[in-house]
């Protein structure tokens, strides 16, 4: 039994059982109060930096606030947590409250990984999560990856809208809930990745720009508003630590970097690697992951370990579904040859003019390690952002999206899976959130014009018919229906996933580091080969065909996996997919 603590310069920080020191930046303010409840205000002190500093005599779960003005008082910023949500007060945590079961867990290798995002919210929370863990194991699962629970605006929330980044949300649980749910995870060998939200603020509780005006720069615009200012180096630094924070005290495993591309200091990236290395203990495995457009092949040879491949996923989206519209409308032109860059170099973008975004995107990647690249066919964006959250196994040929799941499960990539698709599951997962007034009447009208813009929906009747994002039915319609996983057609995929991943662990995942790509040919307009040269010398090979025709193709000396059992020999049928493996010479 041990306890974990990584003390931030900003927040409050118990100094012993009854005494905490208490730190807050506010540039734009003069004078800043500070409120304990049950002790009369402190005017805390100010640093030539724009930091307030006190002590007080108060320990845990005491709650507080800062005023900083008259009538005007704020959450702190980093908050350890926030009892009654992000207009209430701070509570004091003591992080050392929770005594750890494995404090003695490293993590595992990155190429061990394979991913299972998931909406905690919609699990019952960091409890009710604990539940599902064992059976995730059970079907080869070795890393959750968790959708952000940082503090946001209401009861339910994708989490992308956080205004307090150190508070686990409270409809999820007590912090020491999460660091149960982590802890357990570790026991039975699972790796736990945070997704985290760097690049701006959610709408509802920001008070930032009311004291921090200087977390912002306006020469910065994203699509969620004004950018982040990560060239001040207190700016920069308050991210940073909320990194660490994550890893050294609630010993998540990894983190996977939300938007990285809208982070417009890229030595900031740098910086985390070097803080990162300077803290963790010797021999733990700590896992970055980006979402980054900008498909920058360099933060990955720097250290980054993998970055969500869209490019995959689109070029696999447009042949199994024949989809044009909106980021789609890149790919419907010599979609195989993307799809054959992709598997044997990365990225399809690598310096290319990518029109979607109206310039140049990527970098070569071809030298990468092909473990660099996650790969998907449904995550939380790509399932969520459609007008009617359908899941793609809802409308594709189901032969091709056995085909397609067989690519992601086998190939040298890292695989990831969004939760319930592991039985097949059907349920719709939309885009939701709390917000009420105004705010909430914006988010559905911002629904409406990216559903005109990306889906070419302009009927109004059609528009209005979309699920409202802020309906208490529209999140419960998202949770996945446990009840599909136990009919013959979930029995049937929870056995097909199974199946594929003990493949994956026991002939491919051993000798995936050092493996490196053999190249990939186009075999027809809708079908390609693809072989990875494995760390052991064995030669893997993956075929998929799309189309409608049988092909001819070179047999492998041994079969791994093909979906159509009586294929005829030196053939790959229609719709079918054969990985297989061949002996060093």
């Amino acid at each position: 039994m041990a306890s974990f603590r990584f003390e931030n310069r900003s927040g409050a920080e118990l100094l012993a059982p009854d005494r905490t020191r208490f730190s807050f930046w506010a540039p734009a303010c003069e004078t800043v109060l500070l409120e304990v409840e049950g002790l009369p205000p402190v005017t805390m002190e100010q640093q030539d930096d724009g930091f307030f500093t006190a002590e007080a005599t108060c320990g845990a779960g005491t709650r507080y606030r800062y005023r900083i003005r008259e009538g005007f008082s704020v959450p702190d910023p980093a908050s350890r947590y926030q009892p009654e949500g992000v207009h209430g007060p701070s509570e004091i945590i003591d992080p050392e409250f929770y005594q750890w079961k494995q404090p003695d867990w490293k993590g595992r290798p990155w190429e061990d990984t394979v991913v299972y995002e998931v909406h905690l919210g919609l699990e019952g929370g960091f409890e009710g999560m604990v539940e599902r863990l064992g059976e995730l194991v059970d079907l080869g699962i070795t890393a959750i990856e968790i959708m952000p629970v940082n503090t946001f605006g209401g009861n339910w929330n994708w989490g992308y809208d956080g205004v307090l980044i150190y508070a686990p949300t409270t409809p999820y649980g007590r912090p020491s809930l999460l660091k149960a749910f982590i802890d357990h995870a570790h026991s039975l060998g699972l790796m736990v990745f945070l997704d985290v939200v760097y690049n701006h603020f959610g709408p509802d509780g920001n008070y930032l720009p009311e004291y921090a005006e200087a977390m912002f720069d306006p020469d910065s615009r994203t699509v969620w508003g004004e950018g982040i200012d990560f060239k001040n180096p207190i700016v920069a630094d308050f991210f940073l630590d909320n990194a660490l924070y994550w890893l050294m005290e609630y010993r998540f495993d990894g983190l996977r970097i939300d938007a990285a591309w809208a982070i417009t200091d890229r030595n900031w990236f740098a910086k985390l690697l070097q803080r990162i290395d300077h803290h963790k203990e010797p021999g733990r495995h700590i896992h970055l992951i980006l979402e980054n457009e900008n498909n920058d092949s360099g933060l990955l040879a720097d250290g980054y370990d993998g970055q969500w491949d869209e490019d995959w996923h689109h070029a696999v989206t447009v042949l199994l579904s024949g989809e044009t519209n909106g980021y789609f409308a890149a790919f419907q032109h010599n979609t195989i040859g993307l799809l054959r860059r992709v598997l044997a170099e990365g990225f399809a973008w690598q310096g290319e003019y990518f029109a979607p975004a109206e310039k140049m995107r990527g970098s070569p990647s071809g030298a990468l390690p092909p473990t660099k690249f996650v790969t998907f066919l449904q995550n939380h964006d790509q399932i969520g952002n459609r007008p009617d959250g359908a899941r793609m196994i809802t409308f594709t040929d189901p032969d091709c999206f056995h085909a397609a799941f067989a690519l992601l499960l086998l190939s040298p990539m890292t695989p990831m899976l969004f939760m319930g698709e592991e039985w097949g599951s059907t349920t719709p997962f939309y885009f939701f959130c709390n917000f009420h007034g105004e705010l909430a009447q914006t988010v559905r009208e911002g629904r409406e014009e990216q559903f005109r813009k990306y889906s070419n929906i302009t009927d109004p009747a059609a528009l209005a018919a979309l699920p409202d994002p802020n309906d208490p039915k529209t999140y419960a319609a998202s949770r996945p229906d446990r009840a599909e996983r136990d009919t013959p057609r979930g029995r049937k995929w929870l056995g097909r996933t199974k199946e594929l991943l003990s493949i994956r662990h026991d002939r491919i995942t051993p000798h995936l580091k050092g493996a490196k790509s053999a190249g990939a040919e186009v075999l027809s307009e809708r079908a390609v080969l693809a072989q990875w040269t494995l760390a052991n010398g064995t030669l893997l090979s993956v075929a998929i065909n799309f189309g409608d025709e049988t092909l001819p193709i070179a047999e492998p000396t041994s079969i791994l996996y093909e979906t159509v059992p009586d294929r005829v020999t030196g053939t790959l049928p229609p719709r079918s997919f054969m990985a297989g493996l061949d002996r060093p010479i």
